[in-house]
Parts: C-alpha cells; sequence; structure tokens
C-alpha cells in the first residue's frame, strides 16, 4: 500500500494551519511505517488529498477516473470560511458548494473533530466521515526554557513582565479584533500576537486592530516554529479569541508547551475541553478581560498538566495508526461491499 500526499498551492498555504497539517500528516506517516510519496507521477494506491484548488479537483477526478481509492481531507467549512477575508461572506454559499463537490470525490473523508464531521454530515455528503485530529509531534513540541528566555530577550520583556501570547493569521474570525480590544483594557500585561496576513485583503476593521500603536501591544510577524514554541515556553498565558474553527493546531501546541490557555467556549472544543479542568474558556470580551486576570494573578489555579495530556492525546504516533486504519479499510472497499464507517 503506497499514499500519495498531494496538495497544490502549498506557497499560499505553508504558514497557515492547513501547511502544518500537511507537515504533521507525513511525519505521522513515517512513524506509523505507512509508506507514501509527494510525487503525482509515482505509483500510488491511495490518493490522500488535503486542497481543494482546481487543481487538486482535477487530479483527483482523473485518479478516480483510474480507479484510485481517494481520501479527501476536508481541512475546511463554509463556517470557518466567513469572517476571514474581504468578501469571503458573500462567497461562502458558493465556496460551500464548491468544497462539497470535492469531498464527495472522496471513498471517505477525513476531518479534524467530531465537531468539523457533524458540520459535513449536515452538509449531505454520502462518503464515510472519520474524525481524526491533525495531531502534533510531542517529542519535539514541548516546553524549552532556554527558547522561552530567548523570546523574551528579544522582545525585551522582563522576568515581571505579565506577558499573553496569541497566534494565526490577520483575520476577524480569529479574534484579532477582540485581542486588540484586550490590549487596550489591560495596559499592565504585554500582549504579542504572531502571524500575518496582507492588510489588502482583511476588513477595514482588522487593518485598524493591526496597525493600532499600543505600548503594551506587539505584532511581530510570521516566525519559524522554534520561535513559536519560544514564545509559548516564555509567555506567561496563550489566549485564543477565535469564533470559529475545525480544530487549531495553535492550541494543541500550546497545550504541549506547558502554558496555560484561555479559549473562546465555541462548539468546535465541546467534548475534549472543559472549562476549568484542562483550559479556561470565556463566551465574550468581558469574560476573556476578568478571566486574563484571575489567571495570570493566581486566583484561577494552573492547568497546565492537564493541558499538556491533551496534547499527548494527540500525539503524531497515535495520529498515523489511526490514518493508516483508514487507508486499510479504503483499499478493501469494492464495489459489491458496502463501506460501513467504524
Amino acid at each position: 500500500m503506497k499514499v500519495l500526499l498531494y496538495s497544490d498551492n502549498l506557497e499560499m498555504i505553508y504558514k497557515s494551519g492547513l501547511g502544518r497539517a500537511i507537515q504533521h500528516q507525513k511525519k505521522a506517516l513515517e512513524l506509523a511505517g505507512v509508506e507514501y510519496t509527494l510525487d503525482k507521477n509515482d505509483d500510488f494506491d491511495i490518493l490522500h488529498i488535503n486542497t481543494y484548488f482546481i487543481e487538486s479537483y482535477n487530479f483527483a477526478k482523473k485518479a478516480k477516473k483510474n480507479g484510485k481509492k481517494i481520501v479527501y481531507h476536508a481541512h475546511s467549512t463554509e463556517e470557518d470560511f466567513r469572517n476571514s477575508f474581504v468578501l469571503s461572506n458573500q462567497v461562502a454559499p458558493f465556496f460551500k458548494k464548491w468544497i462539497m463537490a470535492c469531498y464527495k470525490l472522496g471513498d471517505v473523508i477525513i476531518t479534524p473533530t467530531p465537531y468539523s464531521k457533524n458540520i459535513l454530515m449536515g452538509y449531505g455528503l454520502e462518503p464515510p466521515i472519520y474524525a481524526i485530529s491533525n495531531g502534533i509531534e510531542i517529542k519535539k513540541f514541548k516546553k524549552n526554557i532556554k527558547l522561552g528566555q530567548q523570546f523574551r530577550k528579544k522582545y525585551n520583556y522582563s522576568k515581571e513582565d505579565k506577558v499573553i501570547v496569541s497566534i494565526g493569521m490577520f483575520i476577524e474570525r480569529k479574534g484579532i479584533v477582540d485581542f486588540v480590544e484586550l490590549a487596550k483594557r489591560l495596559p499592565e500585561y504585554k500582549f504579542i500576537w504572531f502571524g500575518h496576513t496582507s492588510l489588502s485583503t482583511v476588513s477595514k476593521n482588522v487593518r485598524d486592530a493591526v496597525t493600532t500603536k499600543l505600548d503594551n501591544l506587539l505584532f511581530p510577524g510570521y516566525v519559524p516554529s522554534n520561535e513559536i514554541m519560544g514564545a509559548l515556553s516564555g509567555a506567561d498565558l496563550y489566549i485564543f479569541p477565535t469564533y470559529e474553527e475545525t480544530e487549531g493546531i495553535v492550541l494543541i501546541e500550546a497545550f504541549a508547551c506547558s502554558i496555560n490557555a484561555l479559549i473562546r467556549d465555541i462548539g468546535v472544543f465541546d467534548g475534549w475541553l472543559e472549562d476549568g479542568v484542562n483550559v479556561y474558556k470565556a463566551k465574550d470580551i468581558d469574560e476573556f478581560e476578568i478571566k486574563i486576570k484571575k489567571i495570570l494573578t493566581g486566583e484561577l489555579p494552573s492547568l497546565v498538566k492537564e493541558g499538556r495530556k491533551v496534547a499527548e492525546e494527540r500525539d503524531l504516533t497515535i495520529i498515523g495508526n489511526q490514518l493508516k486504519h483508514v487507508y486499510d479499510n479504503v483499499m478493501q472497499l469494492d464495489k459489491d461491499i458496502k463501506f460501513y464507517q467504524e
């Protein structure tokens, strides 16, 4: 059994969560001993496709015509496409029709969480759908005191400074406008947001937020993964004010680095994250403000040990075996045998 991991326009997505998910996928298959190729001209048994651009769609159609088994990875939904870029809400219904056309080409569909699985089932998609986390390499991504110290030194944070970090693209859905508002409300704390998006593609609210000048607010842009690890190791709190996700890889990275996390209380986190147990949740900006203060003053206890367990449950060794299980089932598919999802 040989798998073709296929993604096109990687130069557009390599800095995004999807780009990281694809990298994680490669490592997961290596750990599970699954033979794979990235060369579409190689021979392969299963096409595992991660993108929904026109080239991906056409390649999937050709592979299907040639009798190849197809696993389509559904990283996106209409819901998480909304409130992203200029005109994204107007385009969203057409985006939904397009990704449905792509996903329907799969013999099976993989998506990161039960939440996104339920959304896709609501679209009326017929292929069986598996919920498998994008995962994280636990041995590599963990708290690193040295990198944490380098992070504080680079951005001129003292040992006494309370630093709040967030990571993501400059899009409204990620909650960046609320992040800046929190920086305004809490001048006694330092706020830093890693990530970048061309401001020509985002809403005025986001442009105004990113260009806000505050003494306690920084936007360093996109940085490599070791700097992200340093930020998550050296900061005091990670907040994730996102309004919609299919999973949120960076949150799992934060858990792996043993930093307390405060997230928005939204559906994608139901069932695997519990407020006050392995994470803290806030319903709105006022509750974010209240809980930030309580976490950083010690009024609320640290949850880093339980958060770390969440990351460990999504280690790539586990994810690789789950992917292999799906591949094995897909290879057993036959025109006369109905495939029952487990």
